[in-house]
């Protein structure tokens, strides 16, 4: 069997360029496994994201772990339960918790200073894609100092999964380098 393929879900607003991207990109690189790890600059709107990673999924000729941040965990649960696949968590957005009200309007993303519109249409794909957890997929890691989103609606959200909580930080995850050798580990290479 080939080796398992990591597919990172960058977040909100961001893209491949996000520095756990490009981090845990460089270790793979380093490590001589490059070529098993893709992260796609995943569209603004929901179900076009998800499509995009599902046609990585089918290409693959190997086993495929997600690892996904903010919005990124939303959707690689969504598609871990979807493709009985296995996902890393970081800082998630639990969307079935969340106003999306509050995101409508007009954004930028941080890397590459794209502007886009994300409306209630969009709001509406996301609460259609919310699936409930299946406990042992799942490693969820979270920072208590979490500045956007409340890190207790995904212990809530996603009880009797693997967890791994942290005091103080914030949404980038900023202990994110102490764990890139043990997701590798998880993903199974």
């Amino acid at each position: 069997m080939d080796r398992p393929l990591i597919v990172y879900l960058h977040g909100f607003c961001s893209s491949p360029a996000s520095w756990k991207s490009r981090l845990l990109a460089e270790e793979m690189a380093r490590r001589g496994l490059g070529v098993q790890f893709v992260c796609p600059p995943l569209s603004p709107v929901p179900d076009e994201a998800v499509a995009c990673v599902e046609d990585l999924i089918g290409q693959a000729s190997g086993p495929v772990v997600l690892v996904g941040s903010s919005l990124g965990g939303h959707y690689a649960n969504h598609l871990a339960e979807k493709h009985d696949l296995r996902a890393a968590l970081i800082n998630p957005a639990i969307v079935a918790a969340l106003d999306l009200g509050l995101f409508v309007g007009d954004h930028t993303n941080f890397h590459t200073g794209e502007h886009f519109t994300f409306t209630a249409a969009h709001a509406a794909q996301l609460q259609a894609q919310v699936r409930r957890p299946t406990p042992d997929r799942y490693w969820l890691m979270l920072e208590a100092g979490d500045e956007v989103l409340d890190y207790r609606q995904a212990l809530d959200f996603y009880a009797g999964c693997r967890q791994t909580v942290l005091p103080g930080g914030d949404h980038s995850f900023t202990q994110f380098p102490e764990f890139v050798a043990q997701l590798i580990e998880f993903a199974g290479l």
